[in-house]
């Protein structure tokens, strides 16, 4: 039916869209550190979160210090994320006991892809666990299939306060209403195939997260053909701009950084790490030089962009000064110039973000060997194992209150004291493998188990 104008459909439509494009952007806020957590890795993904007493001692299994336990049905490996008093996350649930193959190898065939999943969206009470509310954004057979230790939610929520977007890859790009799960619209963005593009039947699903700034979503959608990085309208889903890029499949996700009064867009890659401005997607600078399953997310702090990758040979540390311009690769044999500031070519990790905190770059590979190092000069301190060995780490580091968090894929998190040397103040068990990066607000831990997401104070 086509509203005619002047009536009162018309009206009514017209207030609706109103609302929907101008009333959203006056009620959006900016997060607060340290209450809200509003995409992968908090604020500015830096996975930092003071002005609070955070837990050092609990046990899921027992309940020691355990707020509340809530089912999460499916598999996801999506981080909490937190506003106000809603803590909300992703799931793709096929209604069955789906594989999940974790631990350190090196299989590279994807799961069977036969199962019909539905793609949620979750968001609970983050004071009693109480489900809000639930919203279901598609139903069918992934586009793509899973790599055997991954699933089809890997994607982390971001908001605003107003909007929660979810990205779900070859399944969409959706945005809801933060407080009632209303859906606000959807972007097809095609058939994303991410996988290894040295071996291109070895497809292993999407997981890269959307970041929302300046009322713009940000999504880097580095796939097998037809690479991009693309922002569109907070309010309408809008593409507002899209750049190409010539690379290979990546897994991380941006970070969005204020340079000199101009937000950029900050990302990892093999072919192409690079900055881009937020609102127009010109390139700022660029490099090349890393490893070729690039997945951790840049980290700025210090004044400083750090990037780390691992695979292929490589697995480089850079320190980027964060008002690079221009291609700023090293030259061969070199390690810095004038805008790297220092760079390690074999420690960088694999999966794991690093954590920048009290000046110190904690870095952590795959086997639980953590360095640490001076932001500022890049002069390693120590190289430990975290654990006794035998177990993987995939979650990202957290910190808050002199704490940093590593978590290990047996359902075990450790305590670190933060310093110059290795302190381990103690190992929580979680009774459940845990890949994703757990979320912190008001002191509070919200962990993600393969079935459970748990709030620990």
């Amino acid at each position: 039916m086509t509203p005619r104008r002047g009536g009162k459909l018309w009206i009514l439509t017209w207030a609706s869209t109103a609302f929907t494009l101008f009333g959203s952007h006056a009620v959006a806020q900016e997060p607060r550190p340290g209450v809200d957590w509003p995409q992968f890795r908090g604020v500015s993904a830096g996975g930092v979160a003071e002005g609070f007493e955070t837990p050092v001692h609990w046990n899921a299994e027992t309940g020691e210090n355990i707020l509340w336990k809530t089912p999460i049905p499916g598999l996801g490996h999506s981080s909490p994320i937190v506003w106000g008093d809603l803590v909300c996350v992703t799931t793709a649930d096929s209604g069955q006991a789906d594989e999940l193959k974790v631990g350190l190898y090196g299989d590279i065939e994807p799961v069977a892809n036969d199962r019909p999943q539905r793609w949620e969206v979750r968001c609970l009470d983050k004071t009693t666990g109480a489900e809000r509310w639930t919203a279901v954004a598609h139903q069918g057979v992934a586009g793509i299939p899973r790599h055997p230790k991954a699933t089809h939610a890997n994607s982390t929520l971001a908001t605003d306060g107003t909007h929660l977007v979810a990205m779900f890859g070859s399944e969409g790009l959706y945005a809801y209403d933060l407080e009632t799960g209303r859906e606000l619209w959807t972007v097809d963005l095609g058939l994303l195939e991410s996988g290894f593009f040295r071996v291109p039947a070895a497809l292993w699903g999407f997981a890269a997260s959307p970041v929302i700034s300046d009322d713009l979503v940000v999504i880097q959608a580095d796939v097998l053909n037809g690479s991009f990085l693309a922002a569109f309208d907070v309010a309408t889903g809008d593409e507002r701009w899209r750049v190409d890029r010539d690379d290979v499949p990546t897994w991380s996700t941006p970070t969005v950084h204020d340079v000199d009064g101009r937000a950029q867009i900050v990302v990892n890659g093999f072919r192409h790490i690079g900055g881009y401005d937020l609102a127009t997607g010109e390139e700022r600078w660029r490099m090349r030089g890393g490893g070729d399953i690039p997945t951790p997310t840049p980290v700025v702090a210090d004044g400083l962009i750090f990037i780390t990758n691992s695979h292929g040979g490589e697995a480089p540390i850079f320190a980027i000064n964060e008002g690079a311009s221009g291609d700023i690769t090293p030259a061969p044999g070199t390690l810095s110039n004038d805008h790297l500031v220092w760079s390690q070519r074999r420690d960088g990790a694999y999966m794991q973000t690093p954590l920048v905190y009290d000046n110190l770059l904690y870095n952590c590979r795959t086997n639980g060997v953590l360095s640490v190092y001076e932001t500022r000069t890049g002069r390693r301190l120590y190289q430990q194992r975290i654990d006794g060995g035998g177990s993987g780490f995939t979650a990202s580091p957290i910190a808050a209150d002199g704490k940093v968090y590593f978590s290990s894929e047996d359902g075990s998190v450790y305590v670190l004291k933060v310093g110059p040397e290795l302190e381990v103040l103690a190992e929580n068990p979680m009774g459940e493998t845990l890949m994703a990066t757990p979320a912190l607000s008001e002191g509070v831990m919200y962990i993600r188990t393969r079935g459970h997401l748990v709030a620990v104070g």
